[in-house]
């Protein structure tokens, strides 16, 4: 059987979908929670669905009246996809969507992840981990340059600092994103990504944008996006993304789904070069998200996209 085929074994599962959080993207869970918890009733399966607040003895509490056969984990940011929630449903037994708690940790670790990326040979762009303080005092590298928090996603806190730009110690003054940020070279160019399922690599889409950059208003506002796919770009260089978002998924240890973020330097002409951005190992399932879009491109509905991965819940690293 191929590894991304598809198999629906709804009968007698139970599955609790675990929804919303406490992060900056709780919104965006909150959507993917609302369109998963759908998509496997129409596949069949019995769904709890389970809103996470502040409150984690209520949760654990509804995880454990529920008795599901497996959970759905359908939370983003910080606690939802950095092994916090990974390593509660590891302590009460229960099979989970997407990674485990180490490739969750590291993966949502942009330091750790990038060290991991190197130590393997993948292209990642010139980088620093500066404090607050350090940003204040200078610029940490050459301009232009990107800073972001270390461990949140959807480009929460992402900014572009350019020649001539005043705002990096306003920047410095306002930060709430902790004591780490990650400072790292802009490429020029254009926006990819990859999504593996299994361990096979679904597509390559481009992401095209009127903002300055692939920001959370173009992910998840409506036209804040165009999603190309496949992505008109040099055969070499669509097959190495392939490649390298498997071996990055691989490298951290993923397990269901993950995606591949880079950026395609082809400014000098094709076939240009790739840097490889970052893994998300909990890719949005709202409507304008990626991976699903890459799903349907290869035959694969949402529910049975979300049926496979339920068929794919482990416990454990």
């Amino acid at each position: 059987m191929n590894a991304i085929t598809p198999t629906r074994n709804a009968a007698r599962t139970h599955v609790a979908v675990l929804y919303g959080g406490i992060s900056a993207e709780r919104e965006v869970s909150l959507s993917t929670g609302a369109q998963v918890i759908a998509a496997l009733r129409e596949a069949g399966f019995e769904v709890s669905p389970i809103e996470v607040t502040q409150d984690l003895p209520a949760t654990i509490g509804a995880l454990a009246a529920a008795r599901p056969d497996a959970v759905f984990n359908a939370l983003h940011g910080r606690f939802g996809e950095d092994g916090c929630i990974q390593g509660v449903l590891d302590w009460m037994g229960l099979p989970y969507t997407h990674s485990g708690v180490r490739a969750s940790s590291v993966a949502m670790d942009k330091a750790a992840a990038k060290a991991v990326f190197s130590a393997h040979g993948l292209p990642v762009a010139a980088h620093r981990v500066i404090s607050p303080e350090e940003l204040a005092e200078a610029d940490p590298l050459p301009l232009p340059y990107v800073v972001k928090p270390v461990d949140e996603g959807s480009s929460v806190g992402v900014t572009i600092l350019r020649e001539g730009d005043n705002r990096r110690e306003e920047i410095a003054r306002s930060w709430r994103f902790g004591r780490r940020i990650m400072a790292e070279s802009f490429i020029p160019g254009r926006e990819l990504t990859v999504a593996v399922m299994g361990e096979e690599a679904l597509a390559v889409t481009e992401i095209a944008t009127g903002n300055q950059f692939y920001d959370y208003e173009a992910k998840y506002a409506d036209g804040g996006s165009q999603h190309v796919l496949p992505a008109p770009i040099h055969p070499e260089i669509a097959a190495e993304a392939k490649r390298i978002a498997v071996a990055a998924h691989r490298a951290l240890g993923c397990r269901g789904v993950s995606r591949s973020d880079f950026r395609y330097d082809d400014t000098a002409g094709e076939p240009g070069r790739l840097y490889l951005l970052e893994v998300n190992t909990q890719p949005g399932m709202t409507r304008t998200s990626l991976l699903p879009e890459q799903a349907a491109h290869r035959g694969i509905g949402f529910p049975d996209l979300c049926a496979w991965m339920i068929g794919e819940a482990r416990h454990g690293p």
